[in-house]
C-alpha cells in the first residue's frame, strides 16, 4: 500500500495527477491529510470538480506552533503507519506534515519518496527551507520538477540514483482543468473591474512585523491608483494588514480567501500579481501573468528564467506594476516537462522502484 501523506491544499492539488495515474497499477493506496490547515473550500465540491482525491483519513491536528504542530502529526502518522504498514510513503511539498511524515516514516524503515524534491531558496530563516532540506536527506525517491533541482540535490550528497527528474503535477492539474478557469464568472461574482492586479501576501518575513506591514501597504495603496487591486486575504496575517489600513483605500478590494478554481480564474484575468506565494509563481508561469514576487529570493528560478516571474523589494514593486500594465503579456516557453504528464511519470517511477 502507498499511504500519500497531505498536510494543505496545494498539496492536493500536486497529488491528484500522482494517485490517478498510481491507479491504473492496481496498488492499493490511501490518502491521509493531516489536517494541518483547515480549509472550508475543501468541501465535496473541491474535490469532485478537480477529479481529486477524497482523503481516507482525516488526522485534524489543527494549528500551533511549529513544533507542537510538528509534533502532532508525527505521534498521529506513527499509529496510521504501525497500523497500516505501508510499503511506500509519498510527500509533498514542504509544510511541516511533509517532514513529519518523512521522520515517522524514516524511523520506522518505511520508504519515503518526496514529490518536488531539491527545491531551494538558500534561505534558512524559511522554515519551508528547513523542511526541505531535510525531507531530501530522508527520502529513496526524490522527484524533482525542474533541472537546477537536481544539481542542489548532488551538492548535498544525494545519490544521483534517488533523484529523478518528472516535472510538475502542479501544472498536470492546473493544465487539465483550464476550462473550468472561468474568469468572467469570478468578475461577475464579485463585481471585480475589467482590468485589476491581485495580490496576496501571507510570508512571515512579510506579514509579521507591523512596521514592515504597513510598508506594504502603502505601496498597495500606490499601485491602486494605477489599477484595482483584489486580494484575497490569508488568515495568516489579516489582523496585522488591516491594522495598517489596507483596506482604507477605495480601490482595494479584500476578499476572504478564493477556493482553488475561483483564485485560479482570478489569477488567469489579471493584469499581474503581486505575490509572495510559491505555487502562484508556478501558476503565472503557465498562464502568461506577469508575476512580481515580494521575496529576495525563490526556490523557484525556473519561474524567472522560462516564466514571467520577477522578483521584486517594496522599494520597487510600485515601477515594476507600471512596467507590467504597460508591457502586457508575452508568450514565454514553458519550462521542460510542465507538460501535463508529470503524473504518469511519476508513477512509472514509483512503480519500477517497488517492483524493483
Amino acid at each position: 500500500m502507498i499511504a500519500h501523506v497531505l498536510g494543505a491544499r496545494p498539496n492536493f492539488v500536486k497529488a491528484a495527477p500522482v494517485i490517478a495515474a498510481l491507479s491504473s497499477t492496481g496498488r492499493e493506496q490511501r490518502v491521509i491529510h493531516t489536517g494541518q490547515h483547515y480549509d472550508e473550500r475543501m468541501s465535496e465540491v473541491f474535490f469532485r470538480d478537480l477529479g481529486l482525491p477524497e482523503p481516507d483519513v482525516n488526522l485534524e491536528v489543527g494549528s500551533g506552533s511549529h513544533a507542537a504542530q510538528t509534533a502532532a502529526i508525527m505521534v498521529a502518522l506513527e499509529k496510521e503507519f504501525i497500523e497500516r504498514s505501508p510499503e511506500l510513503v509519498m510527500v509533498y511539498g514542504d509544510v511541516n506534515s511533509t517532514i513529519a511524515a518523512a521522520l515517522v516514516a524514516a524511523k520506522l524503515h518505511i520508504p519515503v519518496a518526496h514529490v518536488e524534491a531539491g527545491l531551494r531558496s538558500f534561505d534558512m530563516t524559511m522554515p519551508e527551507e528547513v523542511n526541505r532540506r531535510l525531507v531530501d536527506q530522508l527520502s529513496d525517491l526524490c522527484l524533482v520538477t525542474s533541472p537546477e533541482a537536481v544539481g542542489h540535490l548532488a551538492a548535498e550528497g544525494v545519490n544521483v540514483e534517488r533523484i529523478h527528474f518528472v516535472g510538475n503535477p502542479m501544472i498536470d492539474t492546473l493544465l487539465a482543468n483550464l476550462d473550468k478557469f472561468d474568469t468572467e464568472a469570478v468578475r461577475r461574482a464579485y463585481d471585480l473591474p475589467a482590468r485589476y492586479v491581485v495580490a496576496t501576501l501571507h510570508r512571515p518575513a512579510n506579514v509579521d512585523d507591523p512596521e514592515i506591514a504597513a510598508g506594504l501597504v502603502k505601496r498597495l495603496h500606490e499601485i491602486a491608483e494605477l489599477v484595482d487591486v483584489v486580494m484575497p486575504v490569508h488568515p495568516r496575517g489579516r489582523k496585522v494588514l488591516t491594522e495598517a489600513g489596507l483596506d482604507a483605500h477605495p480601490r482595494v478590494r479584500l476578499l476572504e480567501p478564493l477556493g482553488y478554481v475561483e483564485f485560479v480564474a482570478a489569477v488567469r484575468g489579471a493584469a499581474a500579481v503581486v505575490t509572495d506565494s510559491g505555487g502562484v509563481q508556478e501558476e503565472t508561469t503557465i498562464l502568461g501573468v506577469p508575476c512580481l514576487t515580494l521575496r529576495p529570493n525563490t526556490e523557484r528560478p525556473i519561474t524567472i528564467t522560462h516564466g514571467t516571474n520577477r522578483l521584486v523589494t517594496a522599494d520597487d514593486v510600485v515601477p515594476a506594476v507600471t512596467e507590467a500594465l504597460a508591457a502586457g503579456r508575452g508568450d514565454r516557453e514553458h519550462p521542460p516537462l510542465w507538460d501535463g504528464h508529470a503524473g504518469p511519470r511519476i508513477a512509472r517511477v514509483v512503480e519500477g522502484w517497488l517492483g524493483g
